[in-house]
């Protein structure tokens, strides 16, 4: 897992604006956003606290979803319900004040959708409720019964289903360049989707939470530039969207 810092509001909306809002013409940009359709799902994106490549937002290239970005922790400062249909965490922050706590809460008990992308795996780890409840794992910083969360870069994996499910829609085993996570507290009630074999994993890479209220997915891929233009990881991101938004059964 890279270092920690923080990314301005600036800096977010400008990727943002660029990546995922149109560009003003074909003849100043080589790159132009997907049309969106009328009932494309609103993707609320929560960035911050942690560093990510500009080809993050290629993730939301899909006329399906209509994304906006907004960073962590102004987001979260009123009402998200009426903004988004689902919420996608690609941020890192380890906690989060009370009145934030309340809006989050708020749209996951909604019944809105939500989808946690790997390093948001360590959001609000000082709430149980989130974490046990709601994204089913949480990322270890300190000791827990002598493990504690770590990390590698630049492995070659196997990704491999391990049930059917709609998320999987047109997904069999495939080969990503990732990172890995290992010695992550994962609840036992916990659906898993997805698995690799490497010995630097835990093994389960992506699952459906326990929680009943709202559709709730964590995707542990993800780490950079090499996930985010996997076809196959692509794929899934959007599936996972549609999916949580009560669009794909």
């Amino acid at each position: 897992m890279k270092k920690l810092i923080a990314i301005t509001s600036l800096i977010a909306f400008v990727a943002a604006a660029f990546l995922i809002q149109q560009s003003a013409s074909s003849q100043n940009s080589v790159w132009k956003a997907k049309p969106k359709r009328a009932d494309a799902v609103r993707a609320l994106v929560v960035t911050g606290g942690h560093d990510h490549d500009s080809e993050f937002y290629s993730v939301f290239d899909d006329d399906g979803i209509n994304a906006v970005v907004d960073p962590h922790p102004a987001v979260f400062g009123g009402d998200i319900r009426k903004r988004a249909d689902v919420l996608v965490l690609y941020d890192m922050m380890k906690t989060l004040d009370e009145k934030r706590r309340k809006n989050l809460q708020a749209f996951v008990e909604s019944g809105k959708g939500v989808v946690v992308l790997h390093h948001a795996i360590g959001n609000n780890v000082d709430w149980p409720w989130w974490y046990e409840e709601v994204v089913g794992g949480r990322w270890l910083f300190e000791p827990v019964n002598g493990k504690v969360g770590s990390y590698k870069h630049d492995v070659d994996l196997t990704i491999k289903p391990a049930m059917q499910h709609p998320i999987l829609k047109g997904i069999t085993t495939f080969g990503i360049h990732d990172e890995t996570y290992k010695d992550l507290w994962i609840s036992p009630k916990v659906k898993v989707l997805l698995t690799t074999d490497d010995k630097t994993s835990d093994g389960p890479v992506a699952w459906i939470s326990p929680y009943e209220k709202s559709r709730v997915v964590y995707i542990q891929l993800g780490h950079d530039r090499n996930a985010n233009l996997n076809p196959n990881y692509q794929r899934l991101v959007r599936n996972a969207i549609q999916w949580a938004a009560g669009k794909l059964n």
